[in-house]
């Protein structure tokens, strides 16, 4: 049997500030979604990088959300979702939809379901959900979503990249 030891580094919980953590936290590369609906007669949507597969039966996706998001109050309101996921030249796009609320959707290519989805049009991947569960987690709070269609184009030619959060950056894949 083998004993993990513990090196020095991890003896206390002293290094667990906000800061270190997101340090840490950004090593690892996520891609990067806009969750949209309309809400109100108006658009309404965020970016998230903690976007991840859950189920396939029944289809599941989640994102987490800060507990003290102003979007998404608004947004659980909607009968339905859209989940896009962001292609690498939709930096400006993401950083839109970060941006002031009222100029979110100013410019960007969009489309809305009947049910009041919103997607950007030309992403890697489309989904239409509807709130399946909503579960707290400290200081976030981790939405679950059942998708109810997608749309995946098939490419021709060369693949899209997706847009990638890495170290507080938006990036690229790249293939060695």
């Amino acid at each position: 049997m083998t004993t993990l030891q513990t090196p020095a580094a991890f003896a206390t919980n002293q290094d667990l500030d906000a800061i270190r953590l997101r340090r840490a936290f950004g090593v690892f590369p996520s891609g990067v979604v806009a969750v949209a609906a309309a809400v109100d007669g108006r658009l309404v949507g965020l970016a998230a990088s903690s976007f991840t597969s859950v189920s396939l039966d029944p289809p599941l996706v989640s994102f987490s959300i800060a507990n003290t998001s102003k979007t998404w109050p608004d947004l659980r309101r909607a009968d339905h979702l859209g989940v896009t996921v962001l292609a690498a030249h939709h930096g400006a796009i993401c950083r839109q939809l970060a941006g002031p609320v009222a100029h979110r959707f100013d410019g960007v290519p969009a489309s809305v379901s009947e049910d009041g989805a919103v997607t950007i049009d030309d992403g890697l991947a489309r989904f239409d959900c509807t709130i399946y569960r909503e579960v707290e987690a400290g200081d976030h709070t981790i939405i679950l979503l059942e998708l109810h269609a997608v749309d995946h184009p098939v490419d021709q030619g060369d693949p899209l990249s997706p847009l990638v959060f890495h170290r507080s950056s938006f990036g690229r894949l790249t293939a060695e």
